[in-house]
């Protein structure tokens, strides 16, 4: 029996996405509450509690992204001209968040406006990469293999809401990270912006579970065709054990569940995106075999893969198990 390497890579993409999203996302949602936090010393120990671990993360961003161009050269060609501007703008949220972690630190009478930097940064780059993913999930024209449509096209209100709610969502889990990682009067504030953020959360992906399946035929199909409706029934039923898991662990006092519950909330999220798009890597455009390199190519990379995933995965949890726990108010990483 063949191996079915488009399969494969789209497996190890989607991995990678996953990953992306769940771990770089609560850094950039503690820069997207960094303005409700006023106190020099918080701001310090919210930058404290992600430097030692925000540039390894984007490691996955990379990966995605390059792995997309390598392995699924037709996809790449087809999304990037769909969505340029969000991108470059979600670039340069990163670039002025990541100089930001360096330059802070250095300069009193500048500070606030690398304060600002981190902060705007942060925002832009949560908002762009919702809007491009509204995008995707709303379809991009393609033909004779490329893309067909206009400027403007990533530009719609179900975009603009999908970047509206991803801010929201890395808020709730910006929010549960400090809960898990500092003490005192900056957790007991975040604790309370968990709990209205877990709501927010929980209600913009019931919006968008009643918007998305009337985007396309395919995705109505999806949601209310036997057998992929029973996914349907159990992710809703899974996201409401993650909102009780979220409110009682803030209740009780629980550190590290409502953060766990929160990238639950995510999981589930990617999950129905997927089982909506499968097989499609360009929804209703191209599938996954039609946009994949030749096998030749894929095997070979997937050599590499196969040596530098576990690597990435492996750094990964070394850092995070090197700075567990929560950290020290007067001390710092910077």
């Amino acid at each position: 029996m063949p191996i079915d390497l488009p399969f494969i890579w789209a497996g190890i993409i989607a991995f990678a996405v996953l990953a992306y999203v769940i771990l770089d996302g609560f850094d950039l949602g503690v820069g997207i509450l960094f303005p409700l936090f006023p106190e020099k010393h918080d701001r310090d120990q919210m930058m404290n509690s992600v430097a030692p671990v925000w540039d390894g993360n984007e490691t996955w961003l990379v990966l995605g992204g390059g792995g997309l161009l390598a392995v699924f050269p037709l996809a790449y060609a087809t999304i990037l001209p769909a969505l340029y501007a969000p991108l470059i703008l979600m670039l340069l949220g990163l670039i002025f968040r990541g100089v930001a972690f360096e330059y802070r630190w250095r300069t009193k009478r500048a500070e606030y406006l690398w304060n600002w930097a981190f902060a705007g940064g942060s925002t832009l780059a949560a908002l762009c990469q919702g809007i491009a993913l509204g995008a995707l999930v709303q379809g991009i024209p393609v033909a004779d293999r490329a893309y067909s449509g206009g400027w403007w096209d990533w530009l719609t209100p179900f975009s603009l809401a999908t970047g509206v709610a991803l801010v929201i969502g890395y808020a709730l889990l910006g929010a549960t990270w400090l809960v898990m990682k500092t003490t005192g009067h900056l957790a007991a504030r975040a604790r309370h912006f968990a709990f209205f953020l877990a709501f927010a959360t929980v209600g913009a992906m019931g919006i968008f579970s009643l918007w998305t399946p009337w985007l396309k035929p395919l995705y109505l199909e999806r949601w209310f065709g036997y057998p992929t409706m029973i996914f349907s029934v159990i992710v809703p039923l899974l996201v409401l054990a993650c909102l009780y898991l979220i409110v009682t662990g803030l209740k009780r006092g629980h550190d590290a569940r409502p953060f766990l519950a929160a990238l639950g909330l995510f999981v589930l999220g990617y999950a129905g995106i997927g089982i909506s798009f499968y097989p499609y890597i360009v929804p209703t455009s191209l599938t996954i075999w039609q946009a994949a390199a030749p096998d030749d190519s894929l095997a070979f990379l997937l050599v590499g893969a196969v040596i530098l995933v576990p690597m990435i995965l492996g750094y990964t949890a070394y850092a995070y198990w090197v700075f567990r726990g929560k950290i020290n108010p007067e001390e710092g990483y910077h």
